[in-house]
């Protein structure tokens, strides 16, 4: 009897079929000037897809330009980036506009992501009002990061907790958007609070 050939010593040998990383869409929203195209463009590994618009007179009399003065551009619809985290993850990110003006594009943006990343200007603590109530109210897991505006925030994250009146199960952090790891950081964030939350092991 012939024995079949050994597979390793066959004319054909057999290669595992390379399955593509998992796509997850992930949000980033805050309020204006906060940073969120800042940190999709530190991170993402395209070159990142933004809708800027030059700041006309007409809206440096509505948005708030104290904290930012040189700032001028801002989003429009959204900002569109990715970054492959290990060959089974890939994070499709989609930044918000941040002005309350735009709001109604809100819906469109978030619709099936697994979670989201709040943006935090300590010294605007007032502009991320509404990005931390619709990511509560559409019941959406999501972390809020602070953002280190020259290395610094002028409120320790419990006053910022108490102040936004966030959840204790929301993760709060300090992270710099300018900085790829630090952006890095804040997402794997996210992704740990909306895995537990799918695994039933979180309440966030």
């Amino acid at each position: 009897m012939v024995s079949a050939p050994s597979p390793t010593h066959g004319t054909h040998s057999v290669t595992a079929v390379e399955q593509p990383p998992v796509p997850v869409k992930l949000v980033i929203a805050g309020g204006f000037g906060v940073g969120k195209t800042t940190a999709v463009g530190a991170i993402s590994e395209i070159r990142p897809l933004t809708t800027e618009a030059a700041i006309t007179e007409v809206a440096a009399g509505v948005d708030d330009l104290s904290h930012t003065p040189g700032k001028t551009t801002t989003t429009v619809a959204m900002d569109f980036g990715c970054i492959t985290i290990d060959p089974t993850l890939k994070l499709y990110l989609f930044g918000t506009p941040g002005q309350d003006r735009f709001g109604f594009m809100w819906d469109d943006v978030v619709e099936g992501a697994l979670g989201g990343l709040v943006i935090v200007d300590t010294r605007r603590l007032d502009d991320c009002y509404a990005a931390v109530d619709y990511f509560e109210h559409k019941d959406i897991p999501f972390a809020v990061a602070v953002n280190a505006f020259d290395g610094a925030v002028e409120h320790d994250l419990d006053e910022v907790r108490w102040a936004l009146d966030v959840s204790d199960h929301v993760p709060l952090i300090v992270f710099d958007a300018r900085h790829t790891g630090s952006v890095r950081d804040a997402l794997l964030v996210v992704l740990e609070v909306a895995l537990s939350r799918a695994q039933g092991t979180g309440v966030g």
